[in-house]
């Protein structure tokens, strides 16, 4: 609230810089995350600027036109807009608020009130479980193996080359691979430290690589990190020959390696950065000649799809992601229709048994 027995020069400015002020300690006191709560308030101060008026003067055309604008400039997403009105309708609702007395303040000083200027009729509504680009896709067997193979080449054709970057492209194919084989975010993998590789006591065939403790995980908005514990499973065993490689061969060479716990680190000694992992994958998808579309966020995809392919239950590869919903892990879901058909005719056998003979009904 305003300070008591204080003459302001500005009495609108200073009520919404104390409103803006009241909602971040709100949202402190809640233990949301910096970046998020600075978030928030640069988007209600654009939306202020945006209309040339005060939080108590908003009425739902101004929201509805401060969205148009940026659908017509800056965002194509249908999910940012929608995060963008749940965010304001979070500030009017905190300053609707009986509790907090802005409603009171504003009446007495503007003769005008706050009012919800997002409702059903104008604010875009959560039908679809996924609403990303539908070219983004999992990545085939085939796929997989033309992105592994053409950022294999990519260092050697560096080194043929004569120019610095060969390590770091042998780097980035590791870091590929494990991506995949632990179905793990580009975040996830630049925030990985040397500890965070540990033994499975029930697999003690993969070493010292059987399991990955992913300590910032993705969280609720505004949540501290998730952590989760990711196993290796034997169809992805592969990896443990890419991992052992990177750190007896291949990290000993960058400089200086033991200065810095990140297990990907780049030639200055820091630590990888989600940016550079996501170049390394366009650079190989381009080389593979793969779809352009493909991101790095595929691959993960690809571990889902995979994983239920080669038969593991859908509690278990919802546990690998670390999904709170066995929903969210669904999305991620697109099995082959040679997975489907292996399913199908395994039905038909167990029905028929031995009337069955392989061909159409």
């Amino acid at each position: 609230m305003l300070a008591q027995n204080v003459v302001h020069l500005d009495p609108a400015a200073a009520v919404f810089e104390a409103m803006l002020e009241g909602w971040r300690r709100q949202q402190s006191a809640r233990f949301l995350r910096a970046g998020t709560i600075g978030a928030r308030l640069r988007l209600i101060r654009r939306l202020e600027a945006f209309s040339g008026l005060y939080p108590w003067q908003w009425a739902p055309a101004d929201g509805e036109a401060f969205i148009d604008h940026l659908r017509s400039t800056t965002v194509e997403a249908v999910s940012t807009a929608r995060s963008y009105e749940i965010d304001i309708s979070l500030f009017m609702e905190y300053l609707l608020d009986p509790r907090y007395g802005w409603a009171g303040v504003c009446a007495d000083q503007f003769g005008d009130v706050p009012q919800a200027i997002f409702h059903e009729g104008n604010s875009i509504q959560h039908k679809l479980d996924y609403e990303g680009d539908p070219r983004r896709r999992p990545l085939s067997y085939d796929e997989i193996q033309a992105l592994f193979d053409a950022a294999d080449a990519r260092s050697g054709t560096i080194r043929g080359r004569g120019v610095k970057g060969a390590l770091g492209a042998a780097r980035d194919a590791a870091v590929l691979k494990t991506i995949y084989a632990f179905g793990l975010r580009r975040t996830e993998a630049s925030r990985l430290d040397l500890v965070d590789l540990r033994r499975n006591s029930q697999a003690p065939q993969f070493g010292g690589f059987g399991v990955v403790m992913v300590r910032y995980g993705k969280a609720p908005k505004g949540a501290p990190p998730k952590r989760r514990t990711v196993l290796l499973v034997p169809e992805m065993d592969w990896v443990v020959e890419t991992l052992d490689q990177w750190l007896t061969e291949i990290r000993p060479r960058f400089s200086p390696p033991d200065r810095h716990p990140a297990l990907w680190v780049t030639e200055r000694g820091g630590r990888l950065s989600p940016r550079s992992i996501n170049e390394a994958f366009v650079d190989a998808r381009d080389d593979a000649g793969l779809d352009r579309s493909l991101n790095l966020h595929c691959l993960r995809h690809s571990a889902v799809t995979h994983w239920t392919e080669f038969g593991y239950p859908a509690r278990f590869v919802q546990e690998q992601v670390g999904h709170a919903h066995a929903s969210t892990t669904s999305i991620y879901t697109h099995v082959s229709n040679e997975y489907r058909n292996k399913l199908l005719k395994a039905s038909l056998m167990g029905r028929l048994g031995e009337h069955w003979d392989g061909a159409p009904a």
